[in-house]
């Protein structure tokens, strides 16, 4: 596997990269009428100011304000502060943070041991961007949470990021969801991880991947054979079929660490579900099991809730949303939470629920069985019958949004976060 070497890049720019010099463009930050420049008072905005001066480079605003408030936490003595760029804020202006952008952030961050995270998902950071951030966390041993969600950096960016972890031994939570990778780089991934003993979780969302073998997914499995670190992984939209649930299975009967796996949005069958059944019968570890958008059907739910009900005493929360499933299936997953303690979150909305599925749970619910907060279904009666109405909790709700106010990871909304804290929420 061939991985960028840090020792030989050319000072000042990446590897096939001309050296990125930022060009003149026009000022876009709001200066006061007489012409003067802005006022800027705290150390970060200060920096960022003077080095956008010397470099001719378009301030960012958004950039300058959310400097600003960093300042205002330093002030107060505040440490381990995460630094929140995202573009999908509601406080985001039209133009979002690109890799020159970046570039005058890496230069001020690699100095910064107060700051422990970094947001700057749905942004416009390339590859460029992304070697950058991958400098930086060569230089900063201070970060160690990351979310680069939604930056296209595809393959080349990824491979930055790989090499980086062969160095990096502070980086804890790393986000590239949504970056188009490449199958090169998440098998870089998966075999940088069999050694890097500091990364707790790693989400690897829908990459572009070409080809029918399932190919990452053989290497993932052999990484959680090795790495016993490792808590929380997510692998939507991998085009898992049942031969690499099979993979993943199998390693998790050696796995002792990993508590969280997302393998939503994948091509699951109820044959897969038999393996997944299985090694739940002696995994103790996993706790949060994300199953969304895959085709369990009846098959697949019963494998599950007969194994739940009489053997694993460890998953606490479960998402089975659009799955197919009918109500024999649904009903079967009810009546393993009246037996099984453990179990206390249960997601089934996008399924085909009949009056005996409205029936089992509203009962569980009104049992207490089933809190309220802890599933995203809620029962009420017309005419004497039951049904069941949508409400919005899960997984992970906020993870392609924010809310215009408040937290983005509640306890209700965003079971998975709340059940396996590990540090920034992927």
């Amino acid at each position: 596997m061939n991985m960028w070497d840090p020792g030989k890049e050319a000072a000042g720019a990446g590897p096939g990269f001309p050296t990125p010099v930022p060009t003149t463009t026009p000022n876009s930050f709001s200066a006061p009428a007489d012409g003067s420049a802005p006022e800027v008072t705290g150390h970060l905005q200060e920096t960022y100011y003077n080095l956008c001066m010397e470099k001719s480079q378009k301030i960012n605003s958004f950039i300058l304000h959310i400097l600003q408030e960093v300042d205002e936490e330093l002030e107060k003595g505040s440490e381990g502060i995460t630094l929140n760029i995202a573009g999908n804020s509601h406080l985001m202006p039209e133009e979002r943070v690109t890799g020159k952008d970046f570039w005058i952030l890496f230069r001020i961050l690699k100095k910064s041991p107060y700051i422990s995270g970094l947001d700057v998902r749905y942004n416009l950071i390339s590859d460029v961007g992304a070697y950058y951030a991958a400098r930086l966390l060569q230089k900063n041993t201070t970060l160690k949470y990351l979310r680069m969600t939604g930056n296209k950096i595809e393959n080349k960016g990824g491979m930055f990021f790989a090499a980086m972890l062969q160095i990096n031994s502070s980086l804890e939570k790393l986000d590239l969801g949504d970056c188009d990778l490449g199958m090169q780089s998440v098998i870089a991934f998966a075999t940088v991880l069999t050694q890097n003993r500091t990364i707790k979780g790693i989400n690897l969302n829908r990459p572009i991947l070409y080809g029918e073998q399932e190919e990452s997914t053989v290497h993932l499995g052999h990484m959680l054979k090795e790495n016993h670190c490792l808590v929380e992984l997510h692998v939507c939209k991998h085009n898992i079929k049942n031969c690499g649930i099979k993979q993943l299975c199998d390693a998790l009967y050696l796995n002792r660490s990993l508590r969280y796996l997302d393998v939503s949005c994948n091509k699951i069958t109820c044959d897969g579900m038999v393996f997944l059944a299985d090694v739940l019968k002696s995994n103790t570890t996993l706790e949060v099991l994300d199953l969304s958008f895959n085709r369990l059907e009846n098959a697949g739910a019963k494998h599950l809730s007969e194994t739940l009900a009489s053997h694993n005493r460890s998953l606490r929360a479960l998402s089975v949303v659009s799955n197919n499933i009918q109500g024999e299936g649904l009903v079967a997953l009810s009546q393993s939470m009246k037996t099984n303690p453990t179990l206390s979150n249960v997601y089934i909305w996008g399924n085909q629920f009949d009056e005996a599925t409205c029936v089992a749970y509203s009962d569980l619910i009104q049992m207490g069985c089933l809190k309220p907060d802890n599933t995203d279904v809620e029962p009420f009666v017309v005419d004497g019958h039951v049904y069941l109405a949508e409400v919005s909790n899960g997984l992970k709700k906020h993870y392609y949004w924010r809310p215009t106010y408040g937290e983005a990871c509640t306890n209700s909304p965003n079971a998975g976060f709340t059940l396996v804290p590990v540090g920034g929420h992927l």
